[in-house]
């Protein structure tokens, strides 16, 4: 009789509808496990930040975004991020809050500053601090946030703004293995090379090294390529050949091309990899480690920023070897073979 009443299409439509609520119940229960509906805090919008967020974003999480210059993130806003007016209202609102900003002072201040994410934080909480910073401060996040009933990472990354705008970074990560696997999901929205490598600090570490052979790796991309500007050779037919064999290396075949293409935009900045060096120069003689290669390739960094070359992307290197050797002098650029 009820078949009859409502009619079989109409049946099958229930009986369709009723798989399709028990579908998205399994699916809602499925994000949820996964943390899917835990709400993110981004801090940090700049030329990595803004790719990485978008990533989060598009993975269907509620984001709260903050960044000193509004504008920088404008793009998320559009796209359904929710802007607040500064850190403590990003963690204030968050279940997890990532930070990934310029230098070691600007991670202090916008965790302990007078609004910073300490001041607005909630229990179980989770922090991820994904700036290239100093390990002795990830170590210091880690115990404040102990002491507020929360968990915290260091997550610095590598891959420039290329591995940002495409998932593709590597993510080394320290501090609390419980927080690292809850928020594993999010992380693989960000890159393919994720790796837990231990207790607070153990990111940063791991970073330092990553940044120690960038650094004497680019004195040879640039050295190379000058080598064979001055022979006569085709520069992008070189890096053909070169960037297959023995000697390649993602700074020859990414930052050697952008280099042959005279783009010098940052995928990261001169000034904040003279940081890094500075960061991981600082650590080494805490070790009593003698770091001769790192030593030199943070003097012809220092020698870019003499030159207002801090702005480029690290392959700008290249502009200061050119000067060096009297093959280009840039109108209204400081004359770099004045340096001593």
């Amino acid at each position: 009789m009820f078949v009859r009443l409502l009619g079989k299409n109409n049946i099958q439509m229930i009986r369709e509808i009723e798989k399709n609520m028990t579908n998205d119940y399994n699916f809602s229960k499925q994000n949820k496990k996964e943390g899917i509906y835990k709400t993110v805090g981004f801090i940090g919008t700049g030329v990595m930040g803004l790719p990485m967020c978008q990533h989060i974003l598009n993975g269907g999480y509620e984001i709260f975004v903050y960044n000193r210059t509004k504008a920088k993130a404008q793009k998320l806003v559009d796209n359904g991020a929710i802007w607040c007016e500064n850190p403590q209202q990003v963690a204030n609102k968050s279940d997890i809050i990532f930070t990934i900003v310029g230098f070691p002072k600007d991670v202090e201040e916008t965790y302990y500053g007078d609004n910073g994410i300490f001041s607005g934080i909630k229990p179980n909480s989770i922090v991820v601090d994904m700036t290239t910073s100093e390990p002795s401060l990830a170590v210091k996040i880690s115990e404040m946030a102990h002491q507020k009933s929360c968990l915290a990472l260091d997550a610095p990354v590598s891959g420039g703004d290329t591995g940002a705008k495409n998932g593709s970074l590597a993510i080394m990560i320290g501090g609390d293995q419980k927080a690292f696997d809850e928020i594993l999901p999010i992380f693989k929205l960000l890159g393919e090379n994720i790796k837990y490598m231990g207790k607070a600090g153990a990111g940063q570490h791991t970073k330092m090294s990553n940044q120690i052979l960038i650094a004497s790796t680019m004195i040879g991309v640039v050295e190379s390529l000058l080598y064979a500007y001055k022979a006569g050779n085709d520069l992008g037919e070189v890096i053909d050949v070169i960037g297959k064999g023995a000697a390649a290396s993602w700074s020859i075949n990414n930052l050697g091309r952008r280099i042959v293409n005279k783009n010098y935009d940052p995928g990261f900045f001169i000034k904040h990899f003279v940081k890094d060096m500075g960061i991981a120069l600082k650590e080494a003689k805490r070790m009593n480690l003698s770091l001769p290669g790192l030593a030199l390739a943070h003097q012809f960094y220092l020698s870019a920023l003499a030159c207002d070359y801090g702005e480029l992307g690290t392959q700008g290197l290249y502009r200061v070897f050119e000067q060096m050797n009297g093959i280009y002098f840039a109108p209204n650029q400081k004359d770099c073979n004045t340096l001593s």
